[in-house]
């Protein structure tokens, strides 16, 4: 609102000097009650430019797509020239004939100053609010780069932790030591390894995935480290179906128990437990802390990751409550698509 007074504040101080000098040759008015007029440009732009934004967001670019160009411009001018039209009746028409009577204004002077004042306004519409509605357009699509951008970094981080040579390593070692022991075991094993690539490739290139595509992803993950581990991890699923088609970023849970597992020891005495729930629009991923033998050193990319997504996508916040017992991580679960 403060900009818009100061913007049509100044527009009528320029508008008020230029139509002095064409009528005078000077930019000065000689008496005080001269600059009455002033009052009324003002009057006249500060409700025009407020009328402006609504106009511009009525035919953006993504407004009346079945509308030709040509006609949609048409229309679009017009608007303005209306809006023109109304407020010159109410600053300027109105006052001149009931509040000052004794004014005498020709015919000429009339049509010339609804003439001005739809120029004025078609000018202030098209090399003002539509510049500030390009700029916003350009700030959009730089976030909505920016989003994709690390979606694409969130996918290929998970691509590039499930082929490292150590997980790999691990999982081969894994399948050897069950083709011997359990040869149906080893065919599961197998089966949720590619369950996982499969859930990942799926994810594809969008900003957003439902819930349940998601938690297929999640579910085939868990499925596998737990058939690695065995009873040194339990993973706890509490996700009713009606948050199914509540949306969140992909492999943004997938990542949160991958974290969880990586900086966690895990024993069958004292067994990793990660609990996965949805409740009061949050997704939440808890897990208990315990030290590593081996300890590994968190880079906190992962985390970040989901950080800088849920801020390009919403204002609600990503909760991380660590304690000494747990580390919780609360996402929020949206409704539609922000971008």
């Amino acid at each position: 609102m403060i900009r818009k007074m100061t913007l049509a504040a100044l527009a009528a101080v320029a508008v008020f000097h230029v139509a002095v000098f064409i009528e005078y040759g000077t930019l000065w008015v000689g008496t005080l009650a001269g600059y009455k007029e002033l009052l009324l440009v003002f009057a006249f732009l500060l409700p025009t430019f407020w009328a402006h934004a609504p106009i511009a967001r009525r035919f953006g670019t993504d407004r009346l797509p079945t509308l030709p160009a040509t006609a949609k411009a048409l229309l679009e001018g017009g608007s303005v020239v209306l809006v023109s039209l109304v407020f010159w009746v109410v600053f300027f028409s109105f006052p001149q004939h009931y509040l000052v009577p004794t004014a005498e204004v020709t015919p000429k002077a009339l049509r010339l100053s609804l003439a001005v004042s739809a120029v004025l306004s078609l000018f202030f519409y098209y090399f003002v609010e539509r510049e500030h509605s390009r700029q916003k357009l350009q700030q959009e699509g730089y976030r909505v780069t920016q989003l994709q951008k690390e979606t694409l970094q969130a996918q290929l981080e998970a691509l590039k932790n499930q082929v490292d040579p150590h997980f790999l390593f691990n999982s081969l070692n894994v399948l050897g030591s069950l083709i011997h022991l359990d040869a149906d075991r080893a065919v599961q094993f197998l089966g949720q390894l590619s369950d996982v690539y499969r859930a990942l490739l799926a994810a594809g290139a969008h900003p957003l995935v439902p819930l349940r595509s998601e938690m297929a992803l999640v579910r085939a993950y868990a499925q596998l480290m737990e058939t690695r581990f065995g009873a040194a991890l339990r993973v706890e699923w509490d996700v009713a179906p009606a948050w199914e088609d509540a949306l969140v970023p992909p492999t943004a849970v997938q990542m949160l128990l991958e974290n969880a597992i990586k900086h966690n020891g895990a024993t069958p005495r004292k067994p990793l437990v990660i609990k996965v729930s949805a409740a009061d629009g949050m997704l939440v991923v808890e897990n208990n802390r315990q030290s590593r033998t081996d300890a590994v050193a968190s880079t906190h990319l992962g985390l970040q990751n989901i950080l800088r997504r849920y801020h390009h996508l919403t204002d609600r916040p990503v909760a991380i409550v660590p304690t000494p017992a747990s580390f919780v991580v609360r996402l929020p679960l949206l409704t539609a698509p922000a971008v």
